[in-house]
């Protein structure tokens, strides 16, 4: 199982998405600095985690929300008014 994640940077304002095995392992790497990416945003909160069956299915969401560019979209998705599952397995 593979899980798509967002995470919330009360400093910065700003939302993070990824993905990983294992999500609470994640967090404490993007919170303990091992991250280029989210250093400065520290401390990272999860908002959302959405398992997939593989982690290419996990890459797709990702992938999606990125190409949306869009703050309203992601929450949306943490909001359940979205359903990434359906978009991105069918």
């Amino acid at each position: 199982m593979h899980f798509f994640y967002i995470l919330y940077s009360e400093t910065k304002y700003r939302y993070y998405t990824g993905h990983s095995k294992n999500v609470e392992n994640r967090l404490l790497k993007h919170n303990n600095g091992y991250s280029a990416a989210t250093k400065h945003g520290i401390p990272w909160l999860l908002k959302k985690a959405i398992p997939f069956e593989s982690k290419t299915d996990a890459i797709k969401a990702e992938n999606w929300v990125k190409r949306m560019k869009s703050r309203r979209i992601i929450e949306q998705i943490i909001n359940e008014d979205i359903d990434l599952t359906h978009i991105i397995v069918g």
